[in-house]
């Protein structure tokens, strides 16, 4: 087989196994409760459908070994105030800057999956001193992203992470001392190792094929 015959069949085999984002689910959470009327909210913005430790109709208690409202696939469609409740059964948790301030939720996952990106749906709306974080650290590195327009609420981006490891925190640094920062879900996606898709099987056999035809004629090359 040839240097040139070998190169080609390399990088049609490489060209047939792409890395393909797709998403990778947290087994669970840390991190302080939301805060809400014994805050001085006008509702409770508690993660109420926490599974694992701890009081969630507590402001800011600790709750660990479980998961809720970040991670149940579900982004809310209105902003906080059209939605959350005194029950604390709305989809967005609230952390108060002057009673939880710059929360931070430490989140597990199975092995270790390489995480590209994350997004965050935030509220940004101003409404009751509600605002998008001024900064958003994630293993306590800063990352740049851009907030959904003042007066709005939606998700943001947080990319070219390449975080590997089982364990990461994400952090929320609040704009000041008398804000509110509102989550109602956060979403990762990361690399799948490279397994082919359906539509990259003709490009490996085609692959696979190069190979043997220059392997036969080499040996009928010896053999002449």
């Amino acid at each position: 087989m040839t240097s040139k015959s070998f190169a080609l069949a390399a990088l049609m085999l490489a060209a047939a196994v792409p890395a393909t984002a797709v998403p990778v689910f947290s087994t669970g959470y840390d991190m302080p409760n939301g805060d809400g009327q014994a805050s001085g909210g006008s509702a409770n913005y508690w993660d109420l459908a926490y599974s694992g430790s701890g009081n969630t109709t507590v402001d800011g208690a600790p709750l660990s070994g479980g998961s809720g409202d970040l991670t149940d696939g579900v982004a809310s469609t209105l902003p906080w105030f059209a939605i959350e409740n005194g029950l604390g059964a709305g989809p967005y948790v609230g952390w108060y800057s002057a009673a939880t301030p710059n929360p931070v939720i430490t989140f597990h996952f199975t092995g270790a999956p390489t995480i590209d990106t994350i997004r965050v749906h935030l509220d940004n709306t101003t409404v009751g001193g509600v605002f998008a974080p001024q900064a958003i650290l994630v293993d306590g590195v800063a990352i740049s992203f851009v907030p959904p327009p003042l007066g709005d609420f939606g998700f943001v981006t947080l990319g070219g992470l390449a975080l590997t490891g089982n364990t990461h925190t994400i952090e929320f640094d609040q704009l000041n001392g008398n804000s509110w920062t509102f989550v109602s879900e956060i979403l990762f996606d990361g690399s799948d190792g490279g397994i082919p898709e359906p539509a990259s099987w003709a490009l490996m056999l085609g692959g696979f094929g190069a190979i043997g035809a220059a392997a036969r004629r080499r040996r009928r090359a010896v053999a002449a």
